[in-house]
């Protein structure tokens, strides 16, 4: 066997380790389509929290209620649109979807992201309004860096980013709104780019 034939088989072993290892079938697309919900989703709370409330963001009755409303839409189509766009590439490039991997990946994602939503809950009903956006970045946060062993590279450093942009929000509190667009809109719509340059558009 020749050098280059060897070096052949050693590229082929390690793709199917990291195949069967890792699930690779994200799409960078539902990244940058997430970012962009979240920042449709950030402007209309803006506006309406502002023209109701004289440029003060205080939340309360109706316009809190419709605050959480659009919160939950723009959680509801990303992850409908995560789901999709991942479950199209991962048909396209003969993989499949539901497997051991997928488990591991979802548990280790959604442990710490239930419980933080939980604890985000809790702090809301008690009216303390202040630290939720910090909250929410940090705990995504964490729940994408405990996932991304199971997954693409990028996963991990976008879970660094909005970590740290979480213990900044907690820092600055009365910035909190612009964090939460920070991390939620702009950085994913950032490292959905990366990730569809790098891992997409060649296979296209």
């Amino acid at each position: 066997m020749s050098s280059e034939e060897y070096l052949k088989d050693i590229s082929e072993i390690k793709k199917l380790m990291n195949k069967s290892s890792r699930f690779i079938s994200l799409s960078g697309l539902s990244g940058i389509l997430a970012g962009t919900y979240a920042l449709i989703g950030a402007t209309y709370a803006y506006w309406l929290v502002t023209t109701s409330y004289r440029g003060y963001l205080i939340l309360d009755g109706k316009v809190f209620k419709l605050v959480l409303l659009d919160m939950f839409l723009v959680l509801f189509f990303s992850i409908a649109t995560a789901i999709y766009l991942t479950t199209l590439k991962a048909k396209k490039n003969g993989e499949r979807i539901w497997d051991a991997t997928t488990k591991r990946l979802l548990s280790s994602f959604l442990i710490p992201l239930t419980a933080g939503g939980i604890y985000t809950l809790i702090i809301l009903t008690q009216q303390r309004y202040g630290q939720t956006g910090a909250l929410m970045l940090l705990f995504y946060g964490l729940a994408l860096i405990n996932a991304s062993k199971y997954t693409l590279g990028y996963v991990k450093y976008l879970g660094y980013t909005q970590t740290i942009l979480g213990l900044l929000c907690a820092v600055y509190p009365g910035y909190g709104f612009w964090f939460w667009v920070l991390g939620f809109g702009v950085m994913h719509i950032v490292y959905g780019f990366l990730m569809y340059f790098k891992y997409e558009r060649k296979q296209e």
